[in-house]
């Protein structure tokens, strides 16, 4: 298969903003969450659904009438999770000049129509920014399981 890349552009719209004059945070997050699961539903060729959303980063603000583009590449597969590496960037519409906002990586799953977890084609990294990238999205997904270890058994949350 080739390698799984996500583009969404847009521009950002007065019914985006926060009452600080930027685009909320809350919207960004459903833009990368849309992104992430194009590119995981084309990846896997079924539905999915959100697991975990990790190190989101607010780099810097996206104002209202900027040119939004959201990137979402598949950086390493699991038997039925993929998990994606998001970033944002906005800028002046009339400019070529974007600047990253946002990066997260995101982790979806695939399901079948009862919820069951399916298989995914495995993935291969293709060079070596995405062997790096894999390794991240990797140590990001043992340091979930670490926080879900300890919400449960030394905090006592379930």
């Amino acid at each position: 298969m080739t390698h799984p890349i996500t583009t969404f552009r847009f521009l950002a719209e007065p019914t985006d903003v926060n009452f600080g004059g930027n685009v909320h945070g809350g919207i960004v997050m459903k833009w990368i969450d849309q992104a992430a699961y194009a590119c995981a539903a084309q990846w896997s060729k079924c539905y999915c659904v959100t697991v975990s959303a990790n190190g989101i980063r607010f780099i810097k603000p996206i104002k209202v009438g900027q040119l939004v583009e959201i990137n979402a590449c598949l950086v390493h597969t699991g038997a039925s999770s993929m998990h994606i590496y998001v970033v944002v960037k906005a800028g002046d519409a009339t400019d070529d000049n974007m600047s990253v906002s946002n990066r997260c990586f995101i982790t979806f799953m695939a399901v079948d129509k009862d919820g069951t977890p399916k298989n995914v084609p495995s993935y291969v990294p293709e060079d070596e920014i995405h062997m790096q990238l894999e390794l991240v999205a990797m140590h990001a997904k043992e340091f979930a399981k670490e926080l879900d270890n300890d919400f449960t058994n030394n905090i006592g949350v379930h």
